[in-house]
């Protein structure tokens, strides 16, 4: 098999600029060649830029999408995902995905903050995406396009004539991943094409390779698989959700040999029943951000693949990664080496390197990386500086050289695959007229790495019983993701707090320890695999 990027070509320019443009010549040199599989359907490169183009012109001539609007999405895994983005892209439009699990607060929040003038829903959301733009002031002008009926056969198949190039913005990608509300990352035509150009590199995947993903396409990791597959010219299976019970089978049934897991997948994965077919599969690499390293030799064994690390954030796309030739450090939990376009420090405070095996902040530089914060020149200039990006993570260098993570500095909680920020769901909290204050914290879970942990102060008179803890939960749940929503609740006289008058977590923490009070476990609100 011909790799469509060979390794040494990672850090070169990506000789088609766009993703735009990537389709189009796919659409040439590939034109009956499988692209996007949902489902029972199938959909080829050329059906997928012909389609791309109708729905481009309809949001120009039927909705008054000029070059760069906001395009939100809130969609399931659906094929229309992605056709929606791509098409959005030939509009000139900035795509806003929105997770499709987001309630009232977590939408009006995104929608306001982006300036989006174009809802891409269905018919499951359409009742609270109308709710909240007729109920918001400043919103009422935005249209919902329900992909149902997307009104784009009435259009020509031909691209419309809008300039997309590489520093075009493609995404307003928004992550909880440092303290606060969350942000949106501008990212560009050019961070897209290269973080398919760089993973195309890396694993030396050719139009051979079949591509599955899982994930919700409202995050950027089947996004990039979009990329990936369009960089390599190789099919990419989307699947409607991640599925621990079902994953590997549909693994086999659409011969996929590559694809990539985070968080708690892989554990959830390796604690199904084994089976005499695990091995049979077409599988020839996986990559992965959190491979736990008790079991990463026994992943390999199980299913007859290598399974390497990839670290990246939203803001920088992918910054390390283990080549799939290395097998010293299988289970070392080694993130490995910097890619070809990119460089890797780790620092103290003052921003000086430190010793090999000491630890300190990971910071990256190099490309892909966002442009910025939208709307946020503060944010900004606080994570990029000098040109370096500061990852919050704690890392040291191994011996062998490659690096290793040991923490974070961020006021965060990973549940999984998802970043919650903890500030978020206090604010939330707070809002019910029982709670005079909120704190949460990360609590170490097997499963998921971490669940949400709420300390709530309540209001004189309120009982701190189990009733009061679920219906404070079930307010919240209204207006936050589930993911978001604490599975853990402790009531607290009052809180220990640092001279500026915030809460002091560790104390907090170490307190609950010391002098443990009644933690209420609601683990049916644990996320489902």
């Amino acid at each position: 098999m011909t790799p469509a990027v060979k390794p040494d070509q990672a850090a070169d320019t990506p000789t088609i600029p766009t993703l735009t443009a990537l389709l189009a010549q796919r659409a040439v040199d590939a034109a009956d060649g499988e692209f996007l599989r949902f489902g029972d359907g199938s959909w080829t490169f050329a059906e997928v830029d012909a389609w791309t183009s109708r729905l481009a012109r309809r949001l120009i001539e039927l909705d008054g999408i000029e070059p760069g609007d906001r395009v939100a999405i809130m969609l399931p895994n659906v094929v229309h995902w992605p056709v929606t983005w791509l098409a959005a892209q030939k509009a000139g439009a900035v795509v806003v995905p929105v997770n499709s699990s987001y309630q009232r607060a977590d939408l009006d929040f995104v929608l306001r903050d982006s300036g989006a003038r174009v809802v891409v829903t269905d018919e499951d959301h359409t009742a609270l995406v109308g709710s909240v733009l007729a109920g918001e002031p400043g919103l009422e002008g935005v249209r919902i396009l329900d992909v149902a009926d997307d009104g784009s056969e009435a259009f020509a198949d031909l691209a419309p004539d809008v300039a997309v190039e590489a520093t075009t913005l493609a995404n307003l990608q928004y992550t909880s991943g440092t303290t606060g509300f969350p942000k949106a990352c501008m990212l560009t035509q050019d961070y897209w094409v290269r973080l398919g150009w760089l993973c195309a590199a890396a694993t030396g995947l050719g139009d051979d390779d079949v591509l599955i993903t899982s994930q919700p396409f409202s995050y950027m990791d089947p996004q990039w698989n979009v990329a990936l597959a369009l960089t390599v010219g190789a099919p990419l299976v989307m699947l409607p959700r991640f599925s621990a019970s079902t994953f590997i089978a549909d693994v086999r049934r659409h011969r996929a040999t590559f694809f990539y897991v985070l968080g708690s997948m892989p554990t959830l994965l390796f604690k199904q029943p084994h089976s005499a077919e695990d091995r049979d599969n077409d599988v020839r690499m996986v990559f992965c951000s959190g491979i736990p390293t008790g079991l990463h030799a026994q992943l390999e064994e199980r299913w007859g693949a290598p399974w390497r690390e990839i670290y990246g954030m939203t803001e920088t796309g992918v910054d390390l990664y283990t080549s799939f030739e290395e097998t010293t450090t299988v289970g070392s939990g080694s993130l490995g080496h910097p890619v070809a376009s990119k460089k890797a420090r780790i620092v103290d405070p003052a921003g000086h390197e430190v010793a090999a095996g000491e630890p300190g902040e990971l910071v990256v530089s190099g490309v892909p990386m966002m442009s910025g914060y939208w709307n946020r020149p503060e944010a900004t200039a606080e994570v990029l500086r000098d040109g370096w990006l500061h990852t919050g993570d704690v890392a040291v260098r191994r011996p062998e050289g490659g690096i290793q993570l040991v923490g974070r500095i961020k006021d965060m909680v990973r549940r999984g695959g998802e970043n919650v920020a903890c500030v978020e769901v206090e604010a939330v909290l707070e809002r019910d007229e029982r709670v005079v204050g909120a704190a949460v914290v990360a609590e170490p879970d097997a499963v998921l790495g971490e669940e949400v942990k709420a300390f709530l102060q309540l209001a004189p008179g309120v009982p701190a019983d189990r009733e009061t803890a679920r219906s404070i939960l079930d307010e919240a749940a209204i207006q936050l993701a589930r993911f978001k929503v604490p599975r853990y609740v402790e009531f607290v006289a009052d809180f220990p707090r640092t001279p500026s008058e915030r809460v002091a977590k560790p104390a907090l923490k170490a307190r609950a320890k010391q002098q443990p009070g009644t933690t209420h476990d609601f683990a049916v609100r644990r996320v489902q695999p």
